[in-house]
């Protein structure tokens, strides 16, 4: 593995993750005065490329260590995968009987 290849991994993977510290920001973004983590995790994954672990491997010890708000999109296994998609499936529905209501009762009231 090159040089360039570590670099895009180190991109790819904190891309992939947020910072700890709470900022809300993407973990190689991260870059307000004070920030306790960034620095930290950054090390913390040239330590792990440098030992050629492997992308899954990376994820599962950031999710371990910093618990699973670190990672920056979803995973789509499990509950996870029900909890992203059933607010899509039950708020259209409620928000038509809400509408249905209404309208239900404007004509009561004429």
């Amino acid at each position: 593995m090159g040089a360039g290849d570590s670099s895009d991994r180190f991109d790819k993977l904190g891309h992939r993750m947020m910072c700890a510290c709470g900022c809300g920001q993407i973990l190689l973004e991260c870059n307000h005065v004070g920030c306790t983590y960034s620095d930290k995790m950054r090390n913390e994954l040239i330590a792990s490329l440098d030992r050629a672990d492997s992308d899954d491997l990376i994820m599962q010890g950031f999710v371990q260590t910093y618990g699973p708000t670190v990672i920056a999109a979803p995973t789509v296994t499990g509950f996870n995968r029900i909890a992203w998609i059933m607010p899509g499936i039950i708020i259209p529905p409620t928000g038509e009987l809400d509408d249905y209501r209404r309208k239900a009762r404007e004509e009561t009231d004429q």
